[in-house]
């Protein structure tokens, strides 16, 4: 496999990351009350690739 080829594979999921990233923080900016401090959650999104914006939607946000 080449460079490019790799390059080609790996685009989609940084993508799906990226977006998936920058869905969960406008929602907890919008959220007024998630499960546990904003600030903690902002941490876990960010520098948890992937897995961070994933907890944040199944333990982290209330029903608002």
């Amino acid at each position: 496999m080449d460079q490019t080829t790799m390059i080609m594979a790996l685009v989609p999921i940084f993508l799906i990351q990226l977006a998936l990233m920058i869905f969960a923080l406008v929602d907890l900016v919008k959220n007024p009350n998630p499960n546990g401090p904003k600030w903690m959650w902002g941490i876990i999104i960010v520098v948890i690739n992937l897995i961070g914006p994933i907890l944040y939607f199944v333990i982290g946000r209330k029903n608002y």
